[in-house]
């Protein structure tokens, strides 16, 4: 009789849990479907603000005109002349054909001495052209003002040619330094100071004349 007893209350412990095991299995799901409605949907309002972007223009070349003043050694400070046409081969290197003018003053020895002139009119006059290679050294931007930027570099250029002064038609190293500004996508400022180096005999000992050029010009791309 108590053999029976303890074999009912076994097997209603034994229903009892399978029924609350098969519970938990059903309930679970439910409870993660019930977790994952709950996780709110979060729609940011942001305000999207309209961006220009500069339409450069693809052009290579670039041609225009500069005005300056030339100190040529032992003829004064004089005023310059010039132009420059230019093809950008990459970002960085671009190769410059240049042509200018200027016009010499006595020398100190013709004032001083009143001797009879070295040079006439047409031999004080100064010209020249040059093949040059330039490079960007510091490409960036130029801020003026709030909401204004325009491009700008400064960059390094140097190159042979040759200048006729004296009568005659001299090799002519030319170094320099200049700076870039590119107001529009067409057009572009610049500031340049050279140093136009070749030999001369004007007194009948040859030495080498350091003449410094500082000049500002537009150019234009096409």
């Amino acid at each position: 009789m108590e053999s029976r007893v303890l074999i009912l209350l076994l097997t209603g412990a034994l229903v009892a849990a399978g029924t609350s095991g098969c519970a938990r299995f059903r309930n679970a799901p439910e409870a993660e479907t019930g977790a994952d409605q709950q996780v709110p949907v979060i729609e940011p309002e942001l305000e999207r603000r309209e961006i220009d972007i500069a339409a450069i223009d693809t052009e290579d070349f670039e041609v225009g005109l500069f005005a300056g003043y030339m100190s040529i050694e032992d003829f004064g400070v004089n005023t310059a002349l010039g132009a420059q046409f230019a093809y950008h081969m990459t970002e960085k290197f671009f190769i410059e054909l240049s042509a200018g003018t200027s016009d010499g003053q006595e020398t100190s020895f013709e004032r001083l001495s009143g001797a009879a002139q070295l040079l006439t009119d047409d031999e004080r006059t100064l010209s020249y052209y040059d093949l040059s290679l330039g490079y960007n050294l510091f490409p960036g931007e130029v801020y003026l003002g709030p909401g204004r930027a325009f491009n700008s570099a400064i960059y390094l250029i140097g190159g042979v040619g040759k200048t006729n002064f004296a009568g005659d038609d001299r090799f002519t190293l030319n170094f320099g330094l200049g700076f870039r500004v590119i107001p529009r996508d067409w057009f572009a400022l610049h500031a340049d100071i050279r140093d136009r180096i070749f030999d001369i005999d004007l007194l009948g000992q040859e030495k080498t004349n350091h003449n410094l050029e500082a000049h500002l010009g537009v150019t234009f791309f096409f």
